[in-house]
């Protein structure tokens, strides 16, 4: 069985949770400025940085921790706004494969610059879990 947290073990979790939900929002805030939603940064993200080329919906709902359902709306807005577009695997007909456009992948260019500087900033601030 685990230990019993200690007073100091809840307040560096405290500590951790804060953080992690400051840069959350500082990244949704960025999200919105640049002119999309932050569920569609996340979208981009999941596309551009899936391991292997362009992923499929399946994919993006994994990285995404969504059900395929809600990826599918999520992808049908982002189409709409000209961020991504879907294509048919040319090895695999029955698989669609998900691409940035050129809008998505300069809006995702830029967030993503943010969002390195951000984190390389906070890599100071960031407080370890040390167990006492």
């Amino acid at each position: 069985m685990s230990r019993v947290p200690s007073d100091s073990d809840y307040q560096q979790l405290l500590a951790f949770r804060d953080q992690l939900r400051r840069f959350l929002h500082w990244s949704e805030q960025q999200a919105i400025e640049a002119g999309i939603t932050p569920a569609q940064y996340q979208l981009l993200l999941a596309v551009r940085g899936h391991p292997g080329g362009a992923p499929t919906i399946r994919d993006a709902a994994e990285h995404l921790l969504l059900q395929h359902h809600s990826v599918v709306g999520l992808i049908d807005r982002a189409e709409l706004a000209g961020l991504v577009e879907r294509r048919t695997d040319p090895e695999d007909h029955r698989a669609v494969r998900l691409h940035l456009t050129r809008r998505g992948a300069l809006r995702l260019a830029t967030l993503a610059s943010a969002h390195l500087e951000e984190l390389k900033r906070l890599e100071l601030h960031l407080i370890p879990i040390r167990p006492t």
